[in-house]
C-alpha cells in the first residue's frame, strides 16, 4: 500500500476555492527494437524475461536470406542490446508464432508453426550455450497434431504441455504432453463439438488442472473454454455464441487473484469487435468489455495481471489512428478492478502496428511487448511501456454544519481507502471508510465533526 498524503483537519477551519484537476495515469512509451527483416520480421509472439534478467522472443519471419528467412529467436538485454541467437532454416523449424518458455533446467523451449522434416511444425530446446535441438517433429499422418500456433507451459509435474491448431484423430487439433525424458503423448484430439482449432496455449490453474480455449467449435461453433485435469478428464466449460458474449477466442486465459479466469474473444460482443470476459469458478461467463473500434478492436492476445491489480492487454486493430482499412493500428489497454477500460496507447504505425501478442511485466515494473508490423522499417517492433498511477491528493475539505466533506483526486478503476487518527503520535490509523474503487477522477467521502478536537486524514492507493 502507498501512503500518499496526510492532511490535518481541525473543526472550524473551512477550506474552499481549491481547483480539482483530473488525474490520469502517466504513460511512457519507448520503442526498443524496429525489426529490419535481416534481424527478424513480423513478431507475433510476446517476450519472456529469463532468470538472467534478459528478454527472449521470436520472429515468425526474417533472418538472413541464406537461411530462407524462416524466423528467429532473439535476446534483448535490459540495457537495450539486441542479439539474434537462432536463425531457423526450415529443416530445424520455421515460422515460430509463439514465444519461448524457460524450463526448470534453464533451457528455453518452444514451438515452430511449420518446418521440420514434415513441414508441420516442431518442438525445440535451446540451451543456454546456444545449441538448438529439435525434440518433436509434427506430422499430418499421425495423431500428434500439426501447426502449433501456441507455445508451451511447464506444469507442476515438470512436463511440458501445449496445443496444435489442427491434426489429431479428428483433424481439429490436439492437446499434448512432452515429458522431460522426451516421451510425447497426445492427451486430447478435439472433435469439433468439444472444440476446434486451439490456437492458444494452456494455463495451469490453482487447482492443478489445465485450462484453455479453442478458436472454433463447441455447441454454438464459435469457440470454447475447456478444462483438462492431470488425470486426463476433459470438460467443456463454456461454448461461445458469437453474440454479446463474444466469439472465436484466439488467446488463452489468465487466472485472477479472485480465482476467476479472464480472457478475450477476437470477434463478437455488442459491437462485433471482440470482448474481454470473466469466467467465474461456478462456470458463469460475464462480458466485461465490448470493444468499439475507437477503444480497440479484435484482441488476438490474452491478458496479464499487473502488480497494481489491473488487467492489461492489446488489441490487434482499432484505436485513435485510422489506417487504410478504416480500422486503427491497435492499442494497449488497461482494465480496472471496477471494469473500466482505459486505452493506454493507440499505435500509429510509426511506433508499431497490429500487436498480436500480449504483454509481460518485467522485474522493473514496466510492461514489454511486440507489434507484428510497423516501426521504422514496417517489420514490427519491441516496445517498453511504463504506466504510473499518480498518487491521490486532497482537493478540498469543506465543513457543512456537522459534516466534513473530503474530496480527492483519483484514477478511475483504482481502489482507495481513507483513514484518520486523532493524534499523529498514535501508531495506528483508523478506517474512515471501506475501500472504494474510483468511478470518477474526483472522489468524495464524509465524516461527522466531533467529539474529537482534531482529526488527521490520509488516503491510501491500494495495490
Amino acid at each position: 500500500m502507498k501512503i500518499v498524503k496526510s492532511f490535518a483537519v481541525i473543526p472550524g477551519v473551512l477550506m474552499s476555492g481549491l481547483v480539482a484537476v483530473q488525474v490520469q495515469a502517466a504513460v511512457t512509451f519507448t520503442t526498443l527494437v524496429s525489426f529490419n527483416q535481416t534481424n527478424g520480421a513480423f513478431p507475433s509472439a510476446g517476450l519472456v524475461q529469463a532468470r538472467d534478467g534478459n528478454f527472449y522472443g521470436t520472429t515468425g519471419f526474417g533472418g538472413p536470406v541464406s537461411y530462407g528467412t524462416n524466423g528467429t529467436i532473439f535476446q534483448l538485454t535490459p540495457s537495450g542490446t539486441f542479439t539474434n541467437l537462432i536463425f531457423f532454416n526450415g529443416t530445424n523449424g520455421a515460422g515460430p508464432r509463439a514465444g519461448v518458455v524457460q524450463g526448470v533446467d534453464g533451457s528455453f523451449y518452444g514451438t515452430t508453426y511449420n518446418g521440420g522434416s514434415n513441414n508441420a511444425g516442431t518442438i525445440f530446446q535451446l540451451t543456454t550455450n546456444g545449441a538448438l535441438t529439435t525434440l518433436v517433429t509434427f506430422a499430418f499422418g499421425d495423431n500428434s497434431g500439426a501447426y502449433p500456433i501456441a507455445g508451451l507451459i511447464q506444469g507442476q509435474d515438470s512436463n511440458f504441455y501445449g496445443t496444435t491448431a489442427i491434426g489429431g484423430t479428428n483433424g481439429y487439433g490436439t492437446i499434448f504432453k512432452l515429458a522431460t525424458n522426451g516421451t510425447f503423448a497426445t492427451l486430447v484430439s478435439f472433435g469439433n463439438t468439444n472444440g476446434n482449432s486451439p490456437y492458444a496455449g494452456l494455463v495451469q490453474g490453482n487447482d492443478g488442472s489445465l485450462y484453455g480455449t479453442t478458436y472454433q467449435g463447441g455447441t454454438n461453433k464459435h469457440g470454447t473454454i475447456f478444462k483438462l485435469t492431470t488425470n486426463g478428464t476433459f470438460t467443456s466449460l463454456y461454448s461461445f455464441t458469437g453474440t454479446n458474449d463474444g466469439g472465436y477466442p484466439y488467446a488463452g486465459l489468465v487466472q485472477g487473484l479472485d480465482g476467476n479466469f479472464y480472457g478475450t474473444t477476437f470477434y463478437g460482443g455488442t459491437n462485433g469487435y471482440g470482448t474481454v470476459f470473466e469466467l467465474a469458478t461456478n462456470g458463469t461467463l460475464t462480458t466485461l468489455v465490448s470493444f468499439g473500434n475507437t477503444n480497440g478492436a479484435y484482441p488476438q492476445a490474452g491478458l496479464v495481471l499487473g502488480s497494481d491489480g489491473n488487467l492489461y492487454g492489446t488489441t490487434s486493430a482499432g484505436g485513435a489512428y485510422t489506417n487504410q482499412s478504416g480500422l486503427g493500428y491497435g492499442t494497449v489497454f488497461m482494465l480496472g478492478t471496477n471494469g473500466t477500460l482505459t486505452t493506454v496507447i493507440s499505435f500509429d504505425g510509426t511506433n508499431g502496428a497490429s500487436p498480436e501478442a500480449g504483454l509481460i511485466q518485467g522485474a522493473d515494473g514496466n510492461f514489454y511487448g511486440t507489434t507484428t508490423q510497423g516501426g521504422t522499417n514496417g517489420y514490427g517492433t519491441v516496445f517498453q511501456l511504463s504506466v504510473i498511477i499518480p498518487p491521490p491528493s486532497f482537493l478540498a475539505v469543506e465543513e457543512t454544519g456537522a459534516t466534513l466533506t473530503l474530496t480527492w483526486s483519483a484514477t478511475v478503476g483504482q481502489s482507495y481507502q481513507v483513514l484518520y487518527k486523532t493524534n499523529l503520535d498514535q501508531a495506528i490509523w483508523n478506517n474512515l471508510t471501506n475501500s472504494v474503487t474510483a468511478t470518477n477522477p474526483i472522489m468524495t467521502t464524509f465524516d461527522a465533526i466531533g467529539p474529537d478536537p482534531q482529526r488527521f486524514y490520509r488516503i491510501l492507493l491500494l495495490p
